[in-house]
């Protein structure tokens, strides 16, 4: 391993990652929409947008966290969410504002592992997950999963970060990315699990290979989208 404290394949890395958001999953929503200025709740309706949800589809969410993107996909058609994630303190919150929205009947949480999806072969009509498929222990493992459980004809809708191209924006985002952003979340929650999220970024396959990567598992008609200056990108396919 490099100088890094951080993990970044395998069953290691899924099990820091666990850890590292349980431990922060108190204060997870505050710092999302504080850090990126509110901008990662107009991401997540772009990622649901690519979905084409329509009425009585099955949506399987991936890392689903707290339940952001779920809810969002709820407000677009009549259809029924099954928020997976690998974190169960995140699921309890999850949980609450569930709860809150008495929404019991329309969203599911399951407890499990990305690349072990506990479904039957064929199952969902649609599947997203959002900054999730960067903190999987194997990226092509978590992928051939989608593929599985996806009907035929299913889409899906994968939101992550990305680097941007442009040489000032690039610059000027590496600078808040590396030196801003951790200590601003180490004033309010965990530094480490925050200075995980660039060194994360910097190992997750560029726009290109990791669209190779959804065609080698099968995928079809992959494309992708940049958001805010390439800061994040929303990534589709069909099966």
């Amino acid at each position: 391993m490099s100088n890094s404290e951080f993990i970044h394949s395998g069953d290691a890395k899924k099990a820091q990652v666990q850890t590292m958001f349980d431990g922060i999953a108190k204060r997870y929503d505050f710092l999302n929409h504080f850090l990126s200025l509110g901008i990662d709740l107009y991401w997540r309706r772009q990622a649901v947008k690519a979905l084409l949800l329509e009425d009585d589809n099955l949506l399987l969410d991936v890392a689903t966290g707290t339940g952001d993107l779920g809810f969002a996909a709820l407000k677009t058609a009549r259809i029924k969410v099954i928020g997976l994630d690998y974190s169960f303190n995140m699921l309890e919150l999850a949980k609450h504002k569930i709860e809150a929205r008495n929404l019991f009947d329309r969203f599911e949480l399951v407890q499990g592992d990305a690349e072990n999806l506990p479904f039957q072969n064929n199952t969902f009509d649609a599947l997203s997950i959002a900054y999730g498929i960067r903190n999987v222990g194997t990226i092509s493992a978590a992928l051939s999963e989608f593929y599985r459980v996806l009907k035929p004809g299913g889409r899906v809708s994968i939101l992550e970060f990305s680097e941007p191209e442009g040489w000032f924006f690039g610059r000027l985002y590496r600078f808040y990315f590396d030196h801003i952003l951790p200590k601003l979340a180490g004033m309010m929650s965990s530094k480490s699990a925050y200075s995980y999220l660039p060194e994360s970024v910097r190992h997750f396959p560029d726009r290109g290979d990791f669209k190779d990567l959804l065609s080698s598992e099968g995928f079809h008609q992959v494309e992708h989208r940049d958001l805010t200056f390439g800061v994040t990108a929303v990534y589709r396919g069909l099966k």
